[in-house]
């Protein structure tokens, strides 16, 4: 329910990958909405390194550098930090063009929310694995002409303070 004088979200994109497509299910039937795909939300490429456990890449030689030096890393067979950070722009942008002036919830993964939350902050990028994004946690980014605006970072609270005056 959206309180008089705030602004119902006007669309609800995800990622195409089956987990964030379930998330983004409830979240537009809600409120009334369809969910659209949008594929620059996609999780990072990770290439020949896809599947595999958590606890085995982080034996991996290149894991300090994916941890420390992310900017100067690309996924064997797979995408780069840098490139997955100008995609997820690139989407954000797009979404924004689409909505002008509306709110838009975006269904996405860990790493690239993070790599968005960044770029909206101004951090480098070989800051932003200090960044925590839970699941099914919120993070939410406002964009005006003078630029974005960082409004929270993995939420599990209510929403209402999200509102800008």
């Amino acid at each position: 329910m959206v309180e008089a004088g705030r602004r119902s979200p006007a669309a609800v994109y995800t990622s195409p990958l089956e987990r964030t497509v379930e998330t983004a299910r409830p979240i537009a039937r809600a409120l009334g909405l369809r969910v659209r795909t949008e594929r620059g939300l996609l999780e990072c490429e990770f290439g020949d390194w896809t599947g595999a456990k958590l606890s085995s890449l982080a034996k991996k030689p290149e894991w300090t550098q994916v941890q420390r030096c992310p900017s100067s890393f690309r996924f064997p067979g797979g995408e780069s930090f840098p490139e997955m950070q100008a995609r997820m722009a690139s989407a954000i942008s797009r979404l924004i063009q689409l909505h002008p002036g509306e709110t838009v919830v975006a269904v996405s993964h860990a790493d690239p929310i993070k790599a968005a939350l960044a770029t909206a902050a101004g951090t480098p990028l070989d800051l932003f694995q200090r960044l925590v994004v839970s699941p099914c946690s919120v993070s939410a980014l406002a964009f005006s002409a003078a630029g974005p605006y960082v409004l929270t970072v993995n939420s599990t609270a209510s929403l209402d303070e999200l509102a800008i005056a």
